[in-house]
């Protein structure tokens, strides 16, 4: 065999194995399918409903990534941004939230860059209790905020935010005047 021949084949060879080792022949496993937004940092769950509590409460979001390989990860919160609006067709967009064009949205402050969000003033309650007869309240919800995240340009299903930064109206379903069930 001729030495140009052989130093051919190796040099095939060694491509072959470089492209093998950067997974052009095994299919990418680890590619970005999409964003959720969760409330823990150490197991990805979808939040469903969240509820914001109290005068000053708080909730931390963070954004997980999901990936071809079926391997959620945590995903650098320099490189994530939240949005925060309020949800089309809450009722309460006029009155207990405020604003419905108010940039930021009123009752809630949203850190764009942490995913920290805070009730503040004006404090609200967007839990309405539904309940005529009886000592327990029915609860429905009255309006929310609605938060997305983005990442390298893909965005999150939202997330939908209740308020429960004031106190509700007592009745006779409802006695202590808390706003909402998870007070």
């Amino acid at each position: 065999m001729k030495c140009t021949s052989f130093l051919a084949v190796l040099a095939c060879v060694a491509l072959a194995l470089i492209l093998v080792g950067c997974g052009a022949f095994q299919g990418k496993t680890d590619n970005l399918q999409s964003i959720q937004i969760s409330s823990s940092n150490s197991v990805e769950s979808a939040p469903g409903n969240l509820d914001l509590v109290g005068e000053g409460g708080t909730v931390q979001l963070y954004t997980w990534g999901n990936y071809s390989n079926g391997i959620p990860k945590l995903l650098d919160a320099v490189a994530v941004t939240y949005q925060i609006v309020m949800t089309p067709g809450s009722s309460a967009w006029t009155g207990i939230m405020g604003d419905p064009n108010a940039d930021p949205a009123q009752t809630v402050l949203l850190t764009p860059t942490t995913g920290l969000m805070t009730a503040v003033t004006p404090f609200a309650c967007t839990w309405v209790n539904t309940a005529t007869t009886g000592t327990s309240p029915a609860w429905a919800l009255l309006g929310s905020y609605t938060v997305t995240s983005t990442y390298k340009g893909m965005t999150s299903p939202p997330v939908y935010v209740a308020v429960a930064s004031a106190a509700g109206i007592p009745s006779t379903s409802n006695p202590t005047g808390q706003c909402g069930p998870d007070q």
